[in-house]
């Protein structure tokens, strides 16, 4: 699934969450954060807003644009896990920030018990020869 929100003066924040009840695991990945038109030629700084460990809150700087030097930043999809918030903490956009959703059932996720990988299944490779001269 994609993902797109955009950050401005007057929606300052997104905040990006999934049913508690949900029985799967869910991957967000930021790809791009860029100004858009009508950005002003000032720092727009986004944050990601999302809680570590320590269930404490923790606020990240991940992107610091400006029209005349870096209107775009490639985050080379960025993993987080949900929920999570992105906050324009400077600037007055707007940005706009792209990503993807991926949702994994756990049935799914993960191998399971009965599957049976052992070294025997590998196939054997040919030995390396030395080049010819």
């Amino acid at each position: 699934l994609l993902l797109g929100c955009e950050l401005t003066a007057s929606t300052k924040s997104y905040t990006f969450q999934v049913d508690e009840e949900d029985d799967s695991d869910h991957i967000l990945a930021l790809s791009v954060v860029c100004l858009t038109d009508g950005a002003k030629d000032e720092c727009n700084v986004v944050e990601v807003v999302g809680r570590n460990h320590e269930n404490q809150e923790i606020a990240v700087p991940v992107a610091n644009l400006k029209l005349s030097c870096q209107p775009l930043l490639s985050l080379d999809n960025f993993k987080l896990q949900p929920p999570v918030t992105f906050r324009l903490a400077a600037g007055s956009g707007p940005v706009h920030l792209a990503g993807w959703h991926r949702i994994m059932h756990r049935e799914d996720a993960s191998f399971g018990e009965d599957d049976d990988f052992s070294e025997e299944d590998e196939e054997e490779l040919p030995p390396i020869m030395p080049a010819k001269k």
